[in-house]
């Protein structure tokens, strides 16, 4: 059965996409959850608007995305943390820690999950993480980190 599909789907597809499925995960699932309507030829002019519609909001979320990596890339994240004499911490700065600080440097927050460490930093100095802010975009930001 050929549905058009009106939000995205994992693995099956975008809004406004044409795809052909079994007719019970059609019947049963996608249209009953309002993911798919059954496509006929009104339909298949609408779902032209949603491909449209959704190719402007991902333009425009990537474009906000590419703005705010420029921003994260020249700003250095200050913490301090309790350390003993070797610079190892007592804990560690976890992506929450980080997410909270950059909302604080630039005004504008940034998901814990979007940040990607390795493992929670747990020395005094400098490192590097990785901020996924767009499936395409990522931005680095240079973290210090100073004991106390």
């Amino acid at each position: 059965m050929k549905v058009i599909l009106q939000k995205e789907v994992d693995k099956l597809g975008t809004p406004g996409e044409v795809v052909t499925v079994a007719d019970g995960y059609a019947r049963n699932y996608l249209v009953p959850r309002g993911f798919a309507v059954p496509a006929n030829k009104g339909a298949v002019r609408h779902a032209e608007s949603l491909k449209r519609a959704h190719e402007d909001r991902t333009a425009k979320a990537r474009k906000e995305a590419e703005a705010l990596a420029e921003r994260l890339a020249g700003v250095t994240v200050k913490l301090t943390h309790q350390a003993g004499e070797e610079g190892k911490l007592f804990g560690s700065i976890t992506a929450q820690d980080l997410a909270d600080e950059i909302e604080q440097s630039l005004g504008q927050p940034v998901d814990r999950r979007s940040i990607h460490l390795e493992e929670p930093i747990r020395s005094v100095g400098s490192h590097q993480v990785h901020v996924r802010l767009h499936p395409e975009v990522t931005a680095t930001v240079t973290v210090e980190v100073g004991g106390t």
